[in-house]
């Protein structure tokens, strides 16, 4: 086991982490920027290194002063937890050349994963159904038209090393396909330095169903259900659950066995996630995550597993947990992702938070790192904390969740925590009848400011 943790990150996942580790007896070393001095994970590690001013490019991304922090402290290991570094496979490469562990999977898996098209080639040939399209990056021209019109439109181009729905345009008709390219390597080259895209089949009105793995990186894995993620705004995720309303345990064990099996024959290591459009009964592969994801405490929830835990555990050389027949699904979970945004208009709304009352009682859980006079810096991610809850089915769930919604106070600061309060009264919502798209049209219909 490791000695000493660097944890690179911030936030509520990086005290998730320092959680992880003390259950392990394992020593903790927080980093953080000059705007973070006060933050709840620097106050409860067991020691800290201030690596640079507030900017993310001279702090939680610079490398050499993570090194720096390594060095000084004599961590034997760094966990990225996600964004930031988290998928940065040149970063995993430079630790182990310093004799450093990297707390999640092979350079190799994270580079190939993060290279779109070939995560899809290599998707399809470990038998993942993957979404029509190009097999390869597309030009302005008659290349890309002759493929839309093979898969049929619309269509969708995506940055070949995109993520977060930066780089993704759609394009209804052949005369919007050359403005949708042109647009989406624009943005693509501007956000990810590549201007590579590609095409894909646009569903109508997808499911987002992702399968968590879990591997112990020598031909070992098993996957631990889905969680379903449609409810999405920019395509970024604003409520999870788990399991999905539209799935039995006929489709979960067939979807699960098959990216088991993949991640078996990849001989991947760690924790992943395996994301997937599903519409009329079939999945259709997207994308693969190689790290934690924000919304792993609804799979620890029914399952029982502690997945941060397990991805040091095994990153330090232990076994798998259980095998693949051990694995239960309990009640039903969901996760509302609280931003410090205006409710209607999503606009950051960054400051002082003046009081703040967490909800708790039987399966109410909150993963967050602020407290009652912290002050939200607006250098970073918006997130004031993830309300989590579980029951023994959904109804139960899901008046859990509405009481907990309730209870919960964020004052000083706006938050969506109104528009959680409205959407778990929504009758769709309710029915479990949401798409992708579900969301966005909900907004179009509402008051703007």
């Amino acid at each position: 086991m490791f000695d000493k943790i660097l944890i690179a990150n911030r936030g509520e996942i990086a005290l998730r982490i320092l959680r992880a580790c003390k259950e392990l007896g394992i020593s903790t070393v927080a980093v953080h920027s000059t705007a973070d001095a006060d933050a709840m994970h620097v106050r409860l590690a067991d020691e800290s290194v201030c690596i640079g001013p507030p900017p993310s490019k001279d702090s939680y991304l610079n490398i050499p002063a993570l090194l720096a922090a390594c060095e000084i402290t004599g961590a034997d290991a760094v966990h990225p937890g996600y964004g930031f570094l988290s998928e940065n496979a040149r970063f995993a490469e430079i630790l182990a050349d310093h004799n450093l562990h990297f707390i999640g999977p092979k350079a190799e898996h994270i580079r190939l994963m993060g290279d779109k098209i070939e995560a899809k080639k290599t998707a399809k040939r470990l038998g993942i159904p993957v979404v029509p399209g190009s097999d390869g990056a597309v030009t302005p021209d008659q290349d890309a038209m002759a493929i839309a019109k093979g898969i049929g439109f619309p269509v969708l181009v995506k940055a070949a090393a995109g993520g977060g729905g930066r780089g993704m345009k759609v394009a209804h008709t052949e005369a919007d396909l050359q403005l949708a390219l042109t647009t989406a390597a624009n943005e693509a080259k501007s956000a990810f330095g590549d201007a590579s895209v590609y095409l894909e089949k646009y569903l109508q009105k997808p499911r987002h169903i992702e399968i968590q793995v879990l591997g112990d990186g020598r031909g070992g894995a098993i996957h631990l259900g889905e969680r379903d993620c449609s409810l999405q705004r920019r395509h970024q995720k604003v409520w999870e659950e788990g399991p999905s309303p539209v799935l039995d345990a006929a489709a979960r064990a067939k979807i699960g066995n098959t990216v088991a099996k993949a991640m078996q024959e990849l001989k991947y290591i760690g924790v992943g996630t395996v994301e997937f459009l599903y519409e009329d009964g079939e999945f259709y592969f997207i994308e693969m995550n190689t790290r934690i994801q924000v919304e792993h405490p609804v799979t620890e929830m029914i399952t029982g597993i502690d997945l941060v835990l397990e991805q040091i555990r095994i990153a330090a050389g232990g076994d798998l947990p259980m095998t693949q027949d051990a694995v239960v699904i309990n009640g039903h979970s969901i996760e509302c992702r609280v931003n410090a945004e205006n409710p209607v208009s999503f606009r950051p709304s960054p400051g002082k938070i003046q009081q703040y009352h967490p909800p708790g009682g039987l399966g109410v859980r909150i993963d967050s790192a602020v407290y009652q006079g912290y002050v939200i810096p607006p250098y970073y991610d918006s997130l004031v904390g993830k309300l989590i809850v579980h029951g023994k089915s959904r109804v139960e769930c899901l008046m859990r969740l509405r009481r907990a919604l309730d209870e919960m106070v964020v004052d000083g600061i706006e938050t969506t925590l109104p528009l959680f309060r409205a959407l778990v009264r929504e009758p769709a919502i309710i029915d479990g009848d949401y798409h992708i798209h579900w969301l966005e049209q909900y907004l179009a219909g509402q008051k703007t400011d």
